[in-house]
């Protein structure tokens, strides 16, 4: 199971980008949905909101959480794992 949070909201065809390019690696994941509309580069409403919701899913989910700090700068992914 893969969860995604996001700033990206759902006006345009960045969220369903990203679940195809998640089904073309496996067509058989489940992909929820936590939320899309964290308030842009808003960090900490994102961990506040991926926080609150992470406990309700089985282990080895994997949870992917998009929020840009500041658009468009290089900035380093963070992995952390729940087991």
């Amino acid at each position: 199971m893969i969860t995604l949070t996001t700033d990206f909201w759902t006006q345009d065809s960045y969220v369903a980008e990203m679940k195809g390019a998640v089904l073309q690696l496996n067509p058989q994941v489940a992909i929820v949905d936590i939320s899309h509309h964290i308030a842009p580069q808003s960090v900490i409403q994102g961990a506040f909101v991926l926080g609150s919701a992470y406990h309700a899913f089985p282990k080895n989910t994997i949870h992917v959480a998009v929020v840009d700090p500041r658009l468009g700068t290089s900035r380093r992914a963070i992995l952390l794992g729940h087991t």
